[in-house]
């Protein structure tokens, strides 16, 4: 028996020209977390109900559902149950919230939310959606993240999708207000090929109003039982995502639609129904690695009425949306702008709560003391997006993250793979 290994350089080597091809899959694939701020959600307006003032009016008419339902964090603390002095944590940051960017994402419905119209009635909104979009964009307010919801590529509204989607891109660019926050929604989708085809328009659009290659991204909406099991037996959400050739942001998935379509009676659909948790977990582990955001839907049962409906609503909507996060999405759809408070309050609570654990077991990974926790690298990059996350929804102090960690906000977002926050 020989006395000496391999030639270790020669084998690995050899191993780096078999292995050439899956290497450079896994990167192309699976380029990780694209490092960028993702919002807390989607706010979904019907096109012809938008106009350059709607953030400010969905804030103001959000700040006077909280003065009206909740005037004290003891008041929203009983009607939403979580505990008191959390509740007097989060309420002043919730308050400033509402008052300085009520909205992180907003999306001009054309699909659902606006319906059926003639074509120059959707023509005339298009155009005129866009110019609203632009002017706010010029005026410094608009939401951080924006754009359009467009009828879907199914046969029978295709036409009609793809004209307004480009008299909106056209319009917008024109009156340049075309921005890194601009993003188109692409609902319905039941094919692969329905993906290809939203990239082969996104480059005849940009081409023909002369935009950079690359400038259009869209979400992919997880609708349709299609989307997540073809007829193969495929997973077809995860071959849409690398069918998007870079243009897909995210996965928003839509709770009613997908309910429906799955056979689940009115009574009982919901985000957190079986069916909706499976269609997830799949999009969950598809999107894994991509760099491709997950939105969860939204509730239909809107925070309107007397005192005590507006609270049920409103214990709901806390509930949901710290169930989302706590099962790792981060975005959600709000449909009322009474659905702002509890939006920010159930998003703050999250991570106001989980603060000193996270900034404790970040601390002792990074060299500075002991959290009872042996945590790994891929952990500590969690640790470390769970911070970052915080800071940019602003639940977070960047200045407190660094008194608790020991780190500026700058490493923390290098030790999640992330930017660091603006």
């Amino acid at each position: 028996m020989s006395q000496h290994g391999p030639d270790i350089e020669d084998l690995a080597a050899e191993l780096d020209r078999r292995l050439a091809s899956a290497d450079a899959a896994l990167a192309g694939q699976y380029p990780g977390d694209r490092g960028v701020r993702q919002p807390v959600h989607t706010v979904y307006v019907p096109a012809d109900r938008y106009d350059a003032g709607t953030v400010q009016t969905w804030g103001s008419s959000a700040r006077e559902a909280l003065a009206a339902h909740a005037g004290s964090a003891e008041e929203l603390a009983a009607a939403t149950g979580l505990p008191v002095d959390l509740a007097r944590d989060v309420y002043p940051r919730v308050q400033a919230k509402l008052a300085d960017e009520p909205i992180e994402d907003l999306r001009i419905d054309f699909e659902d939310g606006f319906g059926q119209r003639p074509d120059e009635q959707e023509d005339e909104a298009a155009v005129s959606a866009a110019r609203a979009l632009a002017d706010s964009v010029r005026s410094g307010t608009a939401a951080p993240f924006h754009g359009i919801r467009f009828k879907s590529f199914e046969a029978p509204t295709r036409r009609r999708g793809l004209r307004t989607l480009d008299l909106f891109v056209g319009a917008l660019a024109a009156a340049d207000g075309l921005t890194d926050g601009f993003v188109v929604t692409l609902p319905k989708v039941t094919s692969v090929d329905q993906v290809g085809a939203m990239v082969l328009a996104c480059e005849r659009i940009e081409q023909a109003h002369g935009l950079p290659p690359g400038a259009l991204h869209f979400e992919i909406q997880v609708e349709t039982p299609q989307s997540i099991l073809g007829a193969d037996g495929t997973v077809l959400v995860a071959r849409m995502i690398h069918a998007s050739a870079g243009r897909c942001s995210s996965l928003h998935y839509g709770t009613y639609d997908y309910s429906a379509s799955c056979g689940i009676a009115a009574a009982y659909q919901s985000m957190e129904h079986p069916a909706a948790d499976h269609a997830k977990a799949v999009m969950q582990v598809a999107a894994a690695g991509t760099g491709v955001h997950l939105s969860d839907g939204s509730t239909n049962v809107l925070p309107v009425g007397g005192r005590d409906a507006v609270h049920a609503a409103w214990r709901l909507h806390t509930r949901l949306v710290r169930r989302s996060l706590e099962r790792g999405f981060y975005q959600g759809w709000d449909l009322h702008p009474a659905q702002l408070p509890t939006r920010y309050l159930a998003t703050y609570a999250f991570y106001r709560e989980g603060l000193p654990t996270a900034a404790a077991r970040l601390r002792a990974y990074t060299g500075g003391g002991d959290s009872g926790y042996l945590d790994e690298p891929a952990t500590a990059a969690a640790l470390a997006g769970f911070l970052v996350r915080g800071v940019e929804c602003s639940a977070i102090e960047p200045g407190d993250l660094a008194t608790l960690t020991g780190a500026e906000v700058s490493r923390i977002a290098e030790l999640a793979r992330r930017r660091a926050p603006a």
